[in-house]
C-alpha cells in the first residue's frame, strides 16, 4: 500500500483510537463525509473537529447521510463515506446501505458501537448492526481494539472500491475509540479469500467475437457495470461502432453513451421503449455488458430474448448465468474487456465475412420510428409531467447532473432527459428507494461543485427526506429540485387505475391541484432558507425554469402542479412476457410474425 504523506515518526505517534480513525480516513484520501454524532461515536467527532483535510456535513437524518454518500460516489467515482452512532443511528443507515448494495455503489459506512463488554447485553442504544446489514454489505468489520483501526479502514476502502463496488461497514466500539494506540499505517492488506479477476480469458473473448460475427440481429444490452468500471466513452463507442449493433441502456446506464447516438434504442424493460424491448425480444445475439438480467428488464425470464445466444460480461461471477444462462460467459473488468472485445471483433470481421445485419438495422429503425416514446395530454388542463421534464432538459446546461426519486417521475426522466457525458445520472434502481433524491443530489453537488445538479422528485419522495434542505442551505450546497407534484403516490395510483378498478386506496397526498396543499412546498422551501417557486401553467413553464437556473447561491425548489392522471407508457405488466408490451393503454405493437 502506497504512502500518502506523513513521516515514519508521525505514523508511530501515540493517539486515541478515535484520532487513529480520523488519521486513517485522511490517509485513505477522504475529503468529505456525511453524518450525525451520537453517544457511541462521540469520541470520533472530537478529533474530527481538528481535521483540516476532512469536511464533515451534518445531516438531519442518518438515511440522508447514506444517500448523500451514494450521490457523492456516483458523481466522483470515489468511495462515499457516511457516519452514524449506535442503535437507531446505525439502523437508520440500513436503507441507504441496501440501496448502495443493489446498485453497486462504493461506500464505507462507519458506525459507533457500545463498549465491547456491553455487546449482547441490550445496553442503551445497542443494535447488532453487523448482523442487521449482513445481506446488504460487501463486507463488515467489528473493531474492538484501537490497534485494528488503521488496517480495517484501509481494507474497507479497498473492498468498497475494487471488483464489483459496494458498501462496507466498519462498526467501532466506544472503548476502541477511547483506547490508546501507536498509529501505524498498514504496509499491506490482509484480505484472505478476496481476489480480483485477472485479465479476461482470451479464448472467451475470441469466442464472443465469433458469435457476434455470425449474428444477423445483434443487440447490446448495456448496464450500470460499465459506469461503475469507468469505461471511457470513446472505448465503448468504438465497440458499438465496430459491431454496428443497436444498443439499449438500463436504468443505471442511461449516461454511458450519448443519447443521440443513431443506434441508441433507449431503456429496456417494464417501462422501456418499444424499440428496446422489441429489439431484445427479436435478437439472435444479446451482448450483455455489466448488467444482471433483473426482473424489471426481463419480465418473465423464460420468454426473454428466447431466440438469442447470450454473451454475458461481468466482474462478478455470481451474476453470470444467475437469471439467464450465458452461452459465452466472460468474467472480467469491463475496462479490460471492452477494448479487448473491440480488437477481437475487428480481427474476426477481417478474417471472415460476417453475417449481414442491414435488414435488422432497417427493422430496428422502423420500430423506433413507428413507436416513439411520447404522451397524450390529460383532459384536466394541468401541466403534463413529461412536458415539464422536456422543458427542464431543454434549458439545462450540458454538464448538468440529473438525480431522481423513485416512481413515475423517475421513468419519465429516464425517457425524456438527454445525456452527453458519463456521471450525469443517478437514481435508485435496484432498491427503488423513495427519499433517495434530496440527499443524493446534495452528495452529488458536494462531489461536483462546479456542475449544476437538478433533482427531479415526486411529491411523495420529497416528503421523505426534505429535511436535508436544511443541510443544503446551511452548507451552501445549491441544488435545484423540481417536484413533479401530482398530489399522489403516482406509480401506485397508476397501478390502482389499471389493475384495481380505480379504487384509490391511500394514494392521495393532498399537495397539488384543488387541495389544501399540505404541505405548501413553496412555504416549506422558504422555511428551510431555500427559494420556493411554483408553476401551474404551461405558458409560465420556461420563465420559471429560467429563474430557477439563474439562482446559484442557495437551494431552489420548484413546485410543478401536474396532472394526477398522467401515466407512464410504454408498460409491461408484472408477470407477463415482454412480447406483451403496451405503448398506450390497450394498445400493443403489431409485431411481425417470425
Amino acid at each position: 500500500m502506497g504512502r500518502s504523506g506523513g513521516t515514519a515518526a508521525e505514523d508511530r505517534q501515540t493517539m486515541t483510537g478515535a484520532q487513529a480513525l480520523v488519521r486513517a480516513l485522511e490517509d485513505a484520501g477522504v475529503t468529505d463525509i456525511f453524518g450525525m454524532p451520537g453517544g457511541a461515536i462521540l469520541p470520533f467527532y472530537d478529533p474530527l473537529l481538528s481535521s483540516s483535510r476532512i469536511r464533515h456535513i451534518l445531516v438531519r437524518h442518518e438515511q440522508g447521510a447514506g444517500h448523500a454518500a451514494e450521490g457523492y460516489a456516483l458523481a466522483t467515482g470515489r468511495v462515499g463515506v457516511c457516519v452514524a452512532t449506535s442503535g437507531p443511528g446505525a439502523t437508520n443507515l440500513i436503507t441507504a446501505i441496501a440501496d448502495a448494495h443493489m446498485d453497486s455503489v462504493p461506500m464505507v459506512a462507519i458506525t459507533g458501537q457500545v463498549g465491547a463488554p456491553s455487546i449482547g447485553t441490550d445496553a442503551f442504544q445497542e443494535a447488532d448492526i453487523i448482523g442487521a446489514t449482513m445481506p446488504f454489505v460487501k463486507h463488515s468489520f467489528l473493531v474492538t481494539s484501537p490497534e485494528e483501526i488503521p488496517a480495517r479502514v484501509a481494507e474497507a476502502f479497498h473492498l468498497a472500491a475494487t471488483g464489483r463496488p459496494g458498501p462496507v461497514l466498519i462498526d467501532v466500539t466506544k472503548d476502541a475509540q477511547v483506547g490508546m494506540t501507536a498509529y501505524r499505517r498498514p504496509s499491506r492488506l490482509d484480505l484472505p479469500g478476496y481476489a480480483l479477476p485477472g485479465r479476461p480469458n482470451r479464448r472467451r473473448i475470441e469466442q464472443a467475437a465469433e458469435v457476434i460475427a455470425s449474428a444477423e440481429r445483434p443487440v447490446f444490452y448495456l448496464g450500470g457495470g460499465l459506469a461503475r468500471a469507468g469505461v471511457p466513452t470513446r472505448e465503448l463507442l468504438e465497440l458499438v461502432d465496430v459491431v454496428g449493433a443497436p444498443f439499449t441502456t438500463t436504468l443505471t446506464a442511461l449516461d454511458v453513451l450519448p443519447t443521440d447516438h443513431p443506434l441508441h434504442l433507449g431503456m429496456p424493460g417494464m417501462h422501456g421503449t418499444v424499440a428496446a424491448v422489441g429489439a431484445l425480444q427479436r435478437a439472435d445475439v444479446v451482448i450483455a455488458l455489466g448488467t444482471r438480467f433483473d426482473d424489471r428488464v426481463t419480465g418473465r425470464p423464460d420468454t426473454f430474448a428466447r431466440h438469442a445466444a447470450v454473451v454475458h460480461v461481468d466482474i462478478d461471477p455470481a451474476e453470470i448465468s444467475k437469471i439467464r444462462t450465458a452461452d459465452v460467459p466472460i468474467v472480467g473488468d469491463l475496462a479490460d474487456v471492452v477494448p479487448a472485445l473491440s480488437a477481437a471483433c475487428r480481427a474476426q470481421f477481417a478474417a471472415e465475412p460476417r453475417a449481414d445485419t442491414d435488414q435488422w438495422l432497417t427493422e430496428v429503425a422502423h420500430m423506433r420510428a413507428t413507436y416513439p416514446t411520447t404522451w397524450t395530454d390529460t383532459d384536466d388542463g394541468l401541466l403534463q409531467p413529461q412536458e415539464v421534464i422536456t422543458h427542464l432538459d431543454a434549458h439545462a446546461p450540458e454538464d448538468t447532473i440529473w438525480v431522481t426519486g423513485v416512481g413515475q417521475h423517475q421513468m419519465w426522466a429516464a425517457h425524456y432527459l438527454h445525456f452527453t457525458r458519463p456521471r450525469s445520472w443517478m437514481t435508485s434502481a435496484g432498491a427503488g428507494t423513495m427519499g433517495y433524491g434530496v440527499p443524493a443530489a446534495m452528495g452529488a453537488k458536494v462531489g461536483a461543485p462546479d456542475r449544476p445538479v437538478w433533482l427531479i422528485d415526486g411529491d411523495g419522495c420529497f416528503q421523505m427526506t426534505n429535511q436535508e434542505l436544511a443541510t443544503a442551505t446551511l452548507n451552501e450546497i445549491p441544488i435545484k429540485i423540481a417536484i413533479i407534484n401530482n398530489s399522489s403516490l403516482g406509480m401506485v395510483r397508476q397501478w390502482q387505475t389499471l389493475f384495481y378498478g380505480q379504487r384509490y386506496s391511500n394514494t392521495d397526498l393532498h399537495t397539488g391541484a384543488g387541495t389544501r396543499r399540505i404541505p405548501d412546498f413553496v412555504a416549506l422551501a422558504e422555511a428551510y432558507g431555500a427559494v420556493g417557486l411554483r408553476c401551474e401553467r404551461l405558458e409560465d413553464l420556461d420563465a420559471v425554469i429560467e429563474k430557477a437556473n439563474a439562482i446559484n447561491d442557495r437551494p431552489v425548489v420548484v413546485d410543478f402542479i401536474c396532472s394526477a392522471d398522467a401515466q407512464v407508457w410504454p408498460m409491461v405488466a408484472a408477470g407477463v412476457s415482454n412480447d406483451e408490451i403496451q405503448h398506450a393503454l390497450g394498445m400493443s405493437p403489431a409485431w411481425e410474425e417470425e
